[in-house]
């Protein structure tokens, strides 16, 4: 049903009915449930679609979130174009690739963060990629020495990152600077596990508040520039 609605939509609960086949009460019921997941919405008819009186007719259309349930091509795309920029300028270039990616969800959750005191930390930054779709949670670590675990349900870019791993690698990285302490990750969903999950370590053994507390999130290299610090008084 969803996918008539997406390949001829907008369209009448009627005129699904003729190509399917259904009763009128059939097709609501398939209708009421396509609704409460918010895979299509409702539309009014345009005034010059009405005919007669009485209500306007409801045409039903696809909505983001029912056109992404559906397969598409990008992850075919985008690992085309990592596999050229790889082979025209070096794994370095992919892994650049990868950091400018995630800077901008640094940034975004930089603030969220570091507004969270140091315990809650690990619990924002779940909540803050659960907002952009990664479906993540935390909990307290069950290895010895204690820490937590960050559990990521969903990954966008498993496919691709499945031949690219530097895209999980950066993500790692940023991850250790927000939450400013070292992080491990145990399992990824890209190499065939159920979740992707992060160790992050007790912020005690990186003595006092952290290893970064304050840390600003990263910003790609600028290609160029200053020399090595000056030696220590």
């Amino acid at each position: 049903m969803a996918r008539l609605i997406l390949e001829h939509g907008p369209i009448t609960a009627s005129a699904l009915g003729e190509r399917v086949g259904l009763t009128p009460a059939a097709i609501r019921r398939h209708l009421d449930a396509l609704l409460a997941d918010d895979m299509i919405e409702v539309r009014r008819a345009r005034p010059q679609t009405r005919r007669g009186r009485g209500r306007p007719a409801k045409w039903f259309a696809i909505t983001d979130a029912g056109r992404s349930a559906f397969v598409h091509a990008y992850d075919d795309l985008a690992t085309s174009a990592l596999r050229f920029l790889a082979e025209t300028a070096g794994e370095r270039a992919v892994a650049e690739f990868a950091r400018r990616q995630i800077a901008d969800l640094e940034r975004r959750y930089h603030p969220v963060v570091q507004a969270a005191p140091p315990h809650q930390r690990v619990r924002e930054l779940a909540e803050a990629l659960s907002g952009d779709g990664y479906a993540a949670a935390a909990a307290k670590a069950p290895q010895p020495g204690g820490g937590e675990q960050l559990c990521q349900h969903h990954c966008p870019v498993a496919h691709v990152a499945a031949e690219f791993p530097q895209l999980c690698e950066a993500e790692t990285e940023a991850f250790s600077r927000l939450l400013g302490t070292p992080v491990q990750r145990l399992a990824t969903i890209a190499h065939g596990d159920g979740i992707c999950t992060t160790h992050v370590s007790p912020r005690s053994l990186c003595g006092g508040d952290g290893a970064g507390g304050g840390h600003e999130p990263a910003e790609p290299p600028a290609g160029g520039g200053g020399g090595p610090p000056p030696p220590p008084p």
